[in-house]
């Protein structure tokens, strides 16, 4: 007898399978699923029935054991990490990481230039909405302090407020005193426009480094500052960035931009040799969580849509 069943995937995606029979087994609905959705076999996760709950069964049961009906929509997901697995990821990171930063001094030793004097190096602050703000307050101040976010929030609301012109509708991608409204929360996130601001309010050049695009992003270059500090950025976090040095100087974390550019040079070589191990997140394919109303959004373009179309600003990683 003709078994049918209905394929939806979290991107809304639909589709009938119908060239099985209740004696087929998991494994072969796996296979077809791989086949639309390009999931890792490994990675599938399916839930069936109402309310929609996890299959769990080995994957030699046949779908009549399993409890599946013809008829039945199966929704398909990529399974979950399990901390283990999260935690082996990160270690791999780490020791990407290490790597590069072992090249790079192999490569400043021989070339004995200045460069040889120190290495550049990521201050890894919390994954939380407020990591730009603490990237900078390390920048100008030299330590991690998770409690100066508020502080330039502000500094950041008040400049547009008082700036209505220069930040406008086109400009903030919202009303101006919803921007404001938004910014000072917690939960919202920094980028460009943020940095922009924080340049020019401590007239200090920062230079975002972009994984993704093994590019560097001149924030106040126009302005001719004197001095400028790094910012390494994966695609949504920050980290910010300090010189080591290799005689016992310690940590610095800005630096002369016209005295020091091999500093610059350093940057441009860890955003390529980061690019190239896959250190990054494509803003346009993670999976976002709405913590608001446990919406599943993929990618920063949704996201947007979402905050927009509902006023929610509070998102995870899912």
């Amino acid at each position: 007898m003709g078994f049918s069943l209905k394929i939806k995937t979290k991107n809304g995606g639909q589709h009938i399978v119908n060239d099985l029979n209740e004696d087929s087994m998991i494994s072969e609905i796996k296979d077809k699923i791989h086949t639309i959705t390009e999931i890792p076999l490994a990675s599938i996760e399916i839930r069936y029935g109402f309310p929609p709950k996890v299959l769990s069964v080995e994957d030699n049961c046949t779908l009549k054991s399993s409890g599946i009906k013809s008829g039945e929509t199966l929704i398909v997901d990529v399974k979950p990490l399990t901390q283990e697995e999260k935690d082996a990821i990160e270690r791999a990171k780490r020791l990407a990481e290490d790597e590069i930063l072992a090249r790079q001094l192999a490569e400043t030793s021989e070339s004995g230039s200045s460069v040889a004097n120190g290495i550049l190096l990521k201050q890894v602050v919390a994954a939380d909405n407020s990591c730009l703000f603490t990237s900078i307050g390390f920048l100008v101040s030299g330590k991690v302090d998770t409690s100066i976010g508020p502080y330039l929030r502000q500094i950041i609301a008040q400049t547009v407020h008082n700036e209505r012109e220069t930040y406008n509708d086109g400009i903030l991608g919202r009303n101006n005193a919803d921007y404001v409204a938004w910014i000072i929360q917690e939960s919202s996130w920094g980028g460009a426009i943020e940095v922009g601001i924080l340049s020019a309010h401590y007239g200090i050049e920062f230079d975002v480094v972009d994984i993704t695009n093994a590019a560097i992003c001149r924030f106040g270059e126009d302005k001719k500052y004197p001095m400028r500090g790094f910012l390494l950025y994966d695609g949504i976090h920050y980290d910010p960035l300090y010189l080591e040095s290799l005689n016992g100087d310690g940590q610095k974390t800005l630096f002369s931009v016209e005295d020091e550019e091999y500093v610059y040079e350093m940057a441009q070589n860890l955003a390529k040799e980061a690019q190239s191990s896959r250190q990054f997140t494509d803003v346009d394919k993670f999976t976002l969580r709405c913590i608001q109303c446990d919406k599943k959004l993929k990618g920063q373009v949704q996201a947007t849509e979402h905050a927009k179309e509902t006023g929610h600003t509070q998102f995870g990683e899912f």
